[in-house]
């Protein structure tokens, strides 16, 4: 459980930031973000640094796209970063809700309530937000509006739900560190699988770190499913059959707290395209992938776990605009 008070406060500023008024914006966001800032962003904002090119670049073009723009925390945690960076962090699962009204980044608005899912991760430094990685699942955010940009999806296509236990939001139970611990002896048996059957040791079982009914919700184009058979089927094969020699776990920032768990790389994979994915002929080039996890633990084990995969980058380094290809 975090004691420290800058997650509490990082989770009253970003929630209050959206919902005030024009000229209460600009000087309410210098106070809680340093002046040299970096901002980075999924493609195709990427990076924004200080204040002013995160008004113009994020903030902004946000409150323009959703009439009644607000937050919908479904997790917000923090802790002190285990990898190399060290330092303060949260992190959260949200959804940015509102009537999408006009155009965000190029897509065409649906005029209807939509909820723009996201991940994000923050670095405070002396209760001010000093850097931030953030997803945002604009392929999803498509798909509500009628403008899917992939052929078809590995798995479910639904809105991300909050943990089964609802209490994601600023925990107060449970012990990060051993939340933390979990994940990383999972993270630690999943880089090597069997090219047959797309299973890893220590991931199932009496002794594996998955719950049988294990949750795994995935971003536009993969979509959720149930159980390893499920995330095996709906995600795992397709991706190795895509990417063999992935290499993932390139963190910038693991945190525990209370029974959750975050990681996020920058990205996080390298690996080649060798099979072809979402309908995209492969090519053997190179490719990076952004990766945000959270994780719920109970019993030892992982129950759910929520995906942010920068995917409009990933199609972006093949050579694909989804938004351009949407709007032809």
């Amino acid at each position: 459980m975090v004691s420290d008070s800058f997650r509490d406060t990082t989770h009253g500023f970003l929630n209050r930031l959206l919902r005030l008024d024009e000229d209460a914006l600009e000087p309410a966001l210098r106070a809680g973000i340093a002046e040299d800032c970096q901002w980075s962003l999924s493609h195709p904002v990427n990076d924004l640094i200080g204040p002013d090119a995160v008004l113009d670049g994020f903030l902004r073009p946000l409150r323009r796209a959703f009439a009644g723009l607000h937050r919908r925390d479904e997790i917000f945690i923090g802790g002190r970063n285990r990898r190399a960076e060290h330092g303060s962090w949260v992190a959260s699962v949200t959804h940015y809700v509102g009537n999408f009204a006009a155009p965000l980044f190029g897509i065409r608005p649906s005029g209807h309530l939509a909820f723009l899912r996201a991940g994000e991760f923050y670095r405070i430094v002396d209760g001010r937000i000093a850097e931030a990685r953030i997803i945002l699942d604009l392929p999803d955010l498509m798909r509500q509006a009628g403008q899917f940009p992939f052929p078809f999806s590995y798995g479910l296509e639904t809105l991300f739900p909050g943990p089964a236990t609802h209490d994601g939001v600023l925990p107060s139970t449970g012990e990060g560190e051993i939340s933390l611990d979990i994940v990383e002896r999972m993270l630690g048996d999943l880089h090597v699988f069997d090219p047959k059957t797309f299973g890893s040791s220590g991931q199932t079982g009496a002794t594996g770190t998955w719950h049988e009914d294990m949750m795994w919700y995935g971003p536009g184009g993969i979509g959720s499913n149930y159980r390893w058979e499920g995330f095996v089927k709906d995600h795992r094969e397709s991706f190795l059959r895509a990417f063999p020699d992935r290499k993932g776990g390139n963190h910038y920032c693991r945190i525990g707290d209370g029974n959750y768990a975050a990681v996020s790389g920058w990205p996080s994979m390298t690996m080649t395209f060798q099979g072809d994915y979402l309908g995209v002929k492969a090519d053997g080039r190179a490719l990076t992938l952004r990766v945000m996890d959270f994780y719920r633990c109970a019993d030892g084990r992982i129950m759910e776990n929520w995906v942010l995969l920068d995917y409009m980058d990933l199609m972006a380094q093949m050579g694909i605009d989804l938004i351009g290809r949407a709007r032809a």
